[in-house]
């Protein structure tokens, strides 16, 4: 056990979600063990135990935090084109999604259905769908109604998807991020005023997967 630092609370709290966030990418979530995030924290598992009650405790807020920082890194401003605003989007999540596998499979397999995590999901995919009809050239309220039912449905759509291609890579990253932008695209070209396809030049699979 490394020497025990003291720590006011706010930064012990960082410090252990620190920690469980990089046990949670390295192992299933079976595998952690709360006495090893106090081993590596310098703590006692008492002390853990009184900022997170449980191993899901833990969890759940590695993920929240995790959350709020992949909408903080997902820059969706008007004066950039809606491509290069996917692309970025799409970027930054799959960096966290290949840099935590085990933990992004953890909360949409292990823990699917668990009512705290998939309100932080819900929560996510519902910022990520305000702040992409905010940057839409929307011309009505109708047309508005319309979008937003298909970026609700294209998120959903791209959660599966990049779930399962965590689980088994059946294409390259490039490739996933292709099929991701070119559905939503397809799907809004009929209810955007300008057809966004036609901007839409597909990067090219890289050779390593």
């Amino acid at each position: 056990m490394p020497p025990r630092q003291r720590l006011d609370p706010a930064d012990r709290r960082a410090q252990l979600l620190a920690v469980g966030a990089r046990l949670f990418a390295a192992r299933p979530y079976a595998d952690v063990l709360m006495e090893e995030v106090a081993q590596e924290a310098g703590i006692s598992r008492a002390l853990l135990y009184r900022y997170f009650p449980s191993k899901h405790a833990l969890f759940a807020a590695v993920y929240q935090q995790a959350a709020d920082r992949l909408l903080a890194e997902t820059r969706l401003d008007p004066d950039h084109s809606l491509i290069e605003q996917l692309v970025q989007g799409m970027d930054v999540h799959l960096d966290y999604f290949v840099a935590n596998r085990n933990a992004v499979l953890t909360a949409n397999r292990v823990l699917a259905g668990d009512p705290v995590i998939q309100s932080i999901m819900t929560n996510e995919l519902d910022a990520l769908r305000t702040r992409l009809l905010a940057v839409l050239p929307l011309a009505d309220d109708a047309a508005r109604e319309a979008v937003s039912a298909v970026l609700k449905s294209w998120l959903v759509f791209v959660q599966v998807l990049c779930v399962d291609w965590l689980a088994r890579e059946t294409c390259t990253r490039t490739q996933l991020r292709n099929i991701c932008i070119g559905a939503l695209l397809g799907a809004l070209r009929t209810v955007l005023p300008d057809d966004p396809t036609l901007e839409w030049s597909p990067q090219q699979p890289e050779t390593d997967a």
